[in-house]
This record gives structure tokens, C-alpha cells and sequence, in this order.
């Protein structure tokens, strides 16, 4: 059976695998216990939201939001900083049910909406948040500074 959910302490064991591989495809290091500590603290801080996707009690993907604040809005936006299906799992729209989960989250909260990032080469990425409503936000340039 098939079900998308809030991210609860007992996943962390499988939730930290899922964070892993994800963190692999993006060219990281495998650390499957700082993956489990990094989260462990995300839900205990209640520093982000995260929801997961299941099939008979497996864990299949995740997608995990920060919450950020609009001044000009006066309201607070979401982050959509990660989305991972396992590749065994890819193309049976559970990113699709993740999305729409963010959305619930956007919509319960009050928020403004739901900002996100993807690379230009993110193929996959780049039809999927289209198809899901997000547009393209190209009046603006994104910068990084990073703290070496």
C-alpha cells in the first residue's frame, strides 16, 4: 500500500539511508550516522518539515522544508531544499504526492508559497516542478557566498 506522510522518529533509521543516497547524488560523501544525527536534529528542533513516501511500510522518498520569512510578504515562505525518490522507485509519482504534501503544508501554515532551487541540468527536476504549478523565476539572479 502506498502513502505519503509526515516524517516521524521511528523512520530516522530508514529516513537517514534515503537522506544518504540522496546526499551521494549529489556528489557528497556516504555518512549514513551524520545523516541519521543531522535529521535526528531536524526533528527534535522542529527545524524543518518532513515528509516521506511509503509503500508496505518501506520507504520509498522524502522531501524536506525550511521554513523562511518574506519581509515584503510579512509572511513566512517554504523551502523546498530536498526531494529524493529511490531510483528503484522513480516514476510511480510519489514525488508528485510529496509536492502536493508541501503544498497542504504551504496552504495549513499560511504561508506565501513554496520556493525551491534545482540545477539547469536537472532534467527530471526541470518537467516535474512545472507540471506540479511552480514557475520559472527568472527576473532574479541567485548568488552564493560560501563560509570556507
Amino acid at each position: 500500500m502506498k502513502n505519503t506522510r509526515k516524517a516521524v522518529i521511528a523512520d530516522l533509521s530508514q529516513l537517514a539511508e534515503l537522506f544518504d543516497q540522496y546526499r551521494i547524488f549529489y556528489h557528497k560523501a556516504s555518512d549514513i550516522p551524520a545523516a541519521a544525527d543531522f535529521l535526528q536534529e531536524r526533528l527534535q528542533n522542529k527545524d524543518s518539515e518532513i515528509f516521506v513516501a511509503e509503500e508496505n511500510g518501506l520507504l520509498t522518498g522524502f522531501v524536506q522544508l525550511y521554513p523562511i520569512f518574506s519581509s515584503t510578504r510579512m509572511q513566512r515562505y517554504w523551502l523546498l531544499n530536498d526531494l529524493y525518490i529511490n531510483a528503484n522507485h522513480r516514476g510511480k509519482g510519489y514525488s508528485k504526492e510529496l509536492i502536493e504534501k508541501s503544498k497542504e503544508l504551504c496552504k495549513a501554515s499560511n504561508a506565501c508559497g513554496i520556493l525551491l532551487e534545482t540545477g539547469k541540468s536537472n532534467d527530471v527536476g526541470n518537467q516535474l516542478y512545472p507540471s506540479c504549478g511552480f514557475e520559472l523565476y527568472d527576473s532574479v539572479n541567485f548568488y552564493e557566498w560560501s563560509n570556507s
